[in-house]
This record gives structure tokens, C-alpha cells and sequence, in this order.
């Protein structure tokens, strides 16, 4: 991936204006759930298909886990995927959080209504600092919790070469509910968000 790469100052802008989408994105969530969410600061890096996957089974294999998929896609050729992944533990978590009684909604219901809650609030404050609109595909259920990460991945085919991949972590702490969103840009969304950056850094 030598020709793909991203400069310092494109970094640094880029964590930024996550860092500012991540803030709204925490009081908005705070505000719908009536509780404390906090935001770790992400992890920014262009990363191939392979990587990506190689680092999901990894991190995620020894542990049951779902996994719900969201694109997103703006003007200008910008666009890309959310991957929400919860662990049983957390996905257990999800009726109270969102305040369901028993039975009210399936759990691939929840987890859709969860994953569009998390994904479109940090996405709208992020297409705010950079000045865009985003439409947003419906969630995704890829993977229940009962089915190995690693043979699911199997059957996700990412039609890029190479992304770049911003890795946030969501805490709720009043609920003892945590999950990790990866954003994926892929290459030629990287190019048409490094443009912006350009001009975000052109304008400062």
C-alpha cells in the first residue's frame, strides 16, 4: 500500500474532527439514553482487506459476538461502512438500554435499533465538521452470536483493496455496556476525504 498513505497534517485533522463528532455524538447519546456514554479516542489507520479481517477474528474469535453492518455513502464519491460488534454479555444489555419491555422486540431488532442509534449519531456530527450531508443504508444483522466471527467473514466480501479504518469504542457505563464501531473508508472514499482535509487545513 506504499502509494496509499496519508499525511501527518491529514491525520491530525482527522482526529480532530472525529474528536469534535465524537463529542456531539456522546452528548446526543447521553441525552436519548439518560446516561453517561463516553467515546476512547479512535485508532486511525489505512489498513487492507485482509488486515481487516485478519484483525476481527483475532481480537473477536474466542468470544461470541454479533455483528451489525451499516453503510453510509455522501457526495463526491464519499462513502463507506460501519461495523458495530457487540459481545454476548453486551448484546444482553441492549432491551435495558434502550429501555424495552420483555418480548417487546427480537433481538435482531434490538440490535438493529442499537447499531442505527450508534452509528448515525457519531456520523452525523461527523459529516457536520466536514461540512456534507450522509444517507445511511438499514442496518445489517451479519452474524449472531452463536456463529464463529472468522467463518461469518467468509461470507462478507469488502470490494476494496484498501480502507481507512477508524476504530471507536462506545462505554455506557450506568448499564455496564460497551461495543466497537469500525468506520471503513475505502480507497477511493479515502482520496475524496483527504481533499476535504486539504481544504479544512487550506481554510485554518
Amino acid at each position: 500500500m506504499s502509494s496509499q498513505t496519508i499525511t501527518e497534517d491529514q491525520r491530525d485533522c482527522l482526529q480532530e474532527v472525529i474528536n469534535v463528532a465524537m463529542g456531539q455524538a456522546s452528548d446526543k447519546l447521553a441525552r436519548f439514553l439518560e446516561t453517561f456514554v463516553h467515546l476512547e479516542v479512535p485508532d486511525i489507520e489505512l489498513v487492507s482487506t485482509s488486515e481487516v479481517t485478519a484483525m476481527l477474528a483475532s481480537n473477536y474469535e474466542q468470544n461470541p459476538v454479533s455483528l451489525v453492518s451499516q453503510g453510509f455513502s455522501g457526495a463526491e464519491g464519499l462513502r463507506g461502512e460501519a461495523l458495530l460488534i457487540y459481545s454476548k454479555i453486551n448484546a444482553d444489555e441492549i432491551a435495558d438500554l434502550l429501555g424495552y419491555t420483555e418480548d417487546e422486540a427480537t433481538h435482531t431488532e434490538q440490535l438493529t435499533d442499537i447499531s442505527s442509534l450508534l452509528t448515525t449519531t457519531f456520523l452525523e456530527g461527523l459529516a457536520e465538521q466536514i461540512e456534507t450531508q450522509l444517507s445511511y443504508s438499514a442496518p445489517r444483522v451479519m452474524m449472531l452470536q452463536e456463529q464463529g466471527i472468522a467463518r461469518q467473514l467468509e461470507e462478507k466480501t469488502f470490494n476494496w483493496e484498501y480502507a481507512l479504518k477508524v476504530n471507536i469504542s462506545y462505554l455506557v457505563t450506568d448499564h455496564s455496556f460497551n461495543c466497537d464501531m469500525l468506520l471503513l473508508f475505502p480507497g477511493t472514499a479515502v482520496e475524496v476525504l483527504k481533499q476535504v482535509l486539504d481544504q479544512i487545513l487550506e481554510d485554518f
